[in-house]
């Protein structure tokens, strides 16, 4: 919910924006296209400056799992541009973006240059640290408790009023395999719990779509309220 760390763009001052934009190269890109390839050699790391990206990894088994979103301002493929190995995920457009990409050699020189670019960057790979941590030990919290805290997360994040002022809207394409991947947990298990939701009348869904209609419901679900 509330208290997150400016993304990296908006933590960068109007100088160190100007001079990442000079060594960058700038894009739009439509939803559904593929940025980066999970197992790729590429060095490149990429900002985003609009939109919506899906971190997305697939097991050799198959089975492709949603890791993260990622919105506006935030940095992307840092970990494997900055050291040099293979992606261990895929990047996917979840709606229109225009993104900056910069390879790895011309970022590293901006980023010795420039302390606060060098302090963005420290930011987040703080941040990222920090959400593998509450994801592991958020593991072990019922299904229903943490499925809860990621609807109310994702209507603060990418929410809007629904038109009928019935509750906020995601305004994302989420499937259940999504949530369940962002979850780590089971597809039926999520459908389980939004089926007993929407009986209850807390939320709304559709083919990809969801409205919670019930913000104080889910805060009691998550919180214990």
């Amino acid at each position: 919910m509330g208290g997150r760390p400016a993304p990296f763009w908006e933590a960068l001052t109007p100088d160190d924006r100007s001079a990442l934009l000079r060594v960058a190269t700038q894009c739009s890109l439509p939803a559904d296209r593929q940025l980066l390839a999970q197992g790729e050699d590429s060095d490149h790391l990429i900002v985003l400056l609009r939109g919506w990206i899906k971190v997305v990894a697939q097991s050799h088994a198959g089975y492709r799992a949603l890791l993260a979103l990622r919105g506006s301002g935030e940095l992307l493929g840092e970990q494997a541009g900055l050291e040099q190995r293979r992606r261990s995920a895929s990047l996917l457009t979840a709606t229109t973006v225009d993104v900056l990409q910069v390879t790895a050699a011309r970022f590293h020189g901006l980023a010795r240059a420039r302390p606060s670019i060098a302090a963005a960057l420290e930011q987040t790979l703080s941040q990222r640290l920090r959400e593998a941590d509450l994801q592991r030990t958020g593991i072990t919290e019922p299904v229903p408790a943490r499925l809860a805290a990621l609807l109310l997360d994702l209507a603060e994040r990418c929410g809007h009023p629904a038109p009928d002022g019935t509750g906020r809207r995601i305004g994302l394409p989420l499937s259940q395999d999504d949530l369940a991947g962002l979850l780590l947990t089971s597809r039926r298990t999520v459908s389980r719990v939004l089926e007993q939701w929407r009986s209850e009348g807390w939320i709304m869904t559709g083919r990809q779509t969801l409205l919670v209609r019930s913000m104080d419901q889910l805060k009691g679900q998550a919180f214990g309220g």
